[in-house]
């Protein structure tokens, strides 16, 4: 029943945003609904090894928890020497294990729904998710009960600038890390864009590109790392348009061209609200401060830009470089009994992701933690062997990002690492039927 299926949908969409942007309930504190999506994946296992008889753990899964672990155990190591309490990568292990198995879950669900997954599946979900994440942020700022009510449900511990720095969030989606987040979809965009035939699907592809626009934009007013995956995606487009040769069944310039026709019809609206509503206004001018310091001043420069420079603190002693300080939060705030240096924000006044992880668990934390990503983007390459190039550019958007905030992609790594190159043969089978039936 048509119904139905629609509010299967609309429940996927709001699982898929528990999934990628996580928060608490303030009902139950302490509990987020990743984790409640990793406790379901438990129960889906023990069915299956009912049924099965027999359930085994892969090798991919052995090995990405042996490089967890590695990373837990100098995270261990850090605390222990230096004798503190921040465990934010002491307990590394269990994160990737609640992280892939929240994925799990969701996947199992798309596959119940759709009959198969495939990246169509995957970025189609995670581009609804942020539209209306992005959607939501500039509804709660323009409406203070709807702020208000959204606040009241979710326990955003991330806010702490909530009150004193004016910043657009959504429902678990706020600051740099949902920006990285944002960054992914957008190049998920692109690349499915960029590997389907638009000729066929035109509507598919008006919504996709405008998704793309309002992510790009409404994203950058919550967090400007957004724009990042805006250019590694622009940049992947225009390789392949380049190389027009080598698949030439893919109108890349009519992609271009619908780029340009929705931008064209996208300007003056966005020209219109940012000369009739404050808010829109100041919002605009902090995403894209850049842009307008080039037109008002003729340099393109953020003071986020100045800040950032001013957070390349390296650390000046040896223990620190090898093992860490132990502190990857700012101590001020949850250690009592530190008297060391106090510094405003994060540890030692830097929130630059290489540094936070040296400082946390030192140049070994760092190097486990940078192996234990490539390992995760080089399992998928070998599973999904076609999609190579897709997986590269979000190892690139990973390391890129750690220069200026410290999180990671394991997340999107792990909805992938569910996915496998059978499954993901099948809707094209299955879209060519289709079209095959509308045509009769």
């Amino acid at each position: 029943m048509p119904f139905i299926r629609i509010f299967l949908i609309i429940l996927g969409i709001l699982l898929t945003s528990m999934f990628y942007f996580p928060f608490e309930f303030r009902a139950l504190p302490g509990l987020n609904t990743k984790m409640m999506l990793a406790a379901v994946s438990l129960f889906i296992l023990l069915l299956k090894m009912v049924y099965k008889h027999n359930l085994t753990a892969t090798k991919d899964f052995l090995d990405l928890s042996i490089l967890a672990g590695i990373v837990s155990f100098f995270g261990v190591l850090s605390v222990t020497i230096n004798n503190t309490t921040d465990y934010a990568y002491a307990t590394y292990i269990t994160s990737a294990w609640v992280w892939w198995g929240a994925a799990y879950t969701l996947c199992q669900f798309y596959k119940w729904l759709h009959g198969s997954l495939t990246l169509k599946t995957i970025v189609g979900y995670l581009t609804a998710v942020c539209v209306l994440q992005c959607i939501l942020a500039l509804v709660m700022d323009e409406n203070l009960a709807v702020k208000k009510f959204v606040n009241s449900i979710a326990l955003q511990q991330d806010l702490v600038f909530e009150g004193n720095i004016h910043r657009l969030y959504g429902l678990g989606a706020a600051l740099d890390v949902a920006g990285m987040r944002f960054a992914a979809v957008l190049i998920m965009i692109i690349y499915l864009l960029a590997n389907s035939e638009v000729s066929k699907r035109w509507f598919e592809y008006f919504i996709y590109l405008l998704s793309f626009i309002i992510i790009t934009v409404a994203g950058n007013m919550i967090a400007r790392t957004t724009l990042v995956g805006a250019l590694i995606g622009l940049l992947y487009l225009a390789y392949v348009t380049l190389r027009q040769t080598k698949h030439i069944e893919h109108n890349y310039f009519l992609m271009w061209r619908w780029m340009g026709g929705l931008l064209a019809v996208s300007i003056p609206l966005f020209v219109f609200a940012y000369q009739t509503d404050e808010k829109i206004r100041e919002n605009m001018r902090f995403g894209f401060e850049g842009f307008f310091n080039y037109v008002e001043t003729g340099k393109f420069s953020y003071n986020s830009n100045k800040t950032l420079a001013t957070m390349y603190v390296m650390p000046d002693n040896i223990k620190t470089w090898v093992i860490g300080d132990g502190y990857f939060s700012n101590p001020i705030d949850t250690d009592p009994y530190y008297t060391g240096e106090r510094t405003r924000g994060f540890y030692k006044g830097t929130d630059v992701g290489y540094l936070r992880f040296i400082f946390y668990f030192g140049i070994f934390g760092l190097v486990a933690f940078s192996l234990y990503m490539l390992k995760a983007g080089l399992i998928c390459i070998r599973r999904l062997p076609d999609m190579r190039l897709f997986f590269w550019l979000l190892l690139i958007l990973n390391f890129a990002v750690w220069g200026k905030v410290a999180s990671d992609l394991f997340l999107v790594f792990a909805l992938f690492l569910c996915l496998d190159e059978q499954e993901e043969d099948e809707p094209e089978e299955i879209e060519e039927l289709e079209l095959e039936a509308v045509e009769a």
